[in-house]
């Protein structure tokens, strides 16, 4: 019997901490919820010195494709310290903003072929036939729920025209 109640108390209070748990990062807004991920510190470090770390840790919502600093690394070598240079702070600004979508797109928002107008002004192209990718990089990890937004973690890092 005591073991009974030990079982079903243990039970009850997963219960009860479970929603608190999922709504952890809902807590934390797209910038916060980044930088606890570990793996976007060259996002963040571009954002600041593109000044829209306020906007992204505003009301929103905002759905962001993050490339993690292994899609940075990726690029040719220089590019990112280039980027980061204060005379390159437009072009950044339209890489990064390039990353961004009004409003809050979830993975089941998503349709093959669909276009989705970004917070740069081009459209980025969605595909969902084979795994989801958006302008061809992948989709690696989505529906990462932020109190502003959703973040999409992405592979690569993605370049308006």
């Amino acid at each position: 019997m005591i073991r009974m109640t030990s079982i079903a108390l243990t039970t009850t209070a997963a219960l009860i901490a479970g929603p608190a748990l999922a709504d952890h990062h809902m807590e934390k807004n797209i910038v916060e919820t980044a930088q606890e991920a570990g793996d976007f510190s060259t996002l963040l470090a571009a954002a600041e010195a593109a000044g829209l770390v306020d906007t992204l840790t505003g009301e929103g919502p905002f759905t962001v494709f993050a490339p993690t600093d292994e899609a940075f690394d990726a690029l040719p070598d220089g590019t990112v310290d280039e980027l980061l240079m204060e005379e390159n702070k437009d072009k950044l600004t339209d890489i990064l903003t390039y990353h961004v979508v009004p409003g809050k797109v979830m993975s089941t928002d998503l349709e093959d072929g669909m276009m989705a107008e970004t917070v740069q002004g081009e459209s980025l192209e969605i595909m969902t036939s084979d795994g989801v990718t958006v302008d061809g990089v992948s989709v690696t990890n989505a529906d990462i729920e932020a109190s502003n937004g959703v973040i999409h973690v992405i592979d690569g890092v993605l370049m308006p025209e």
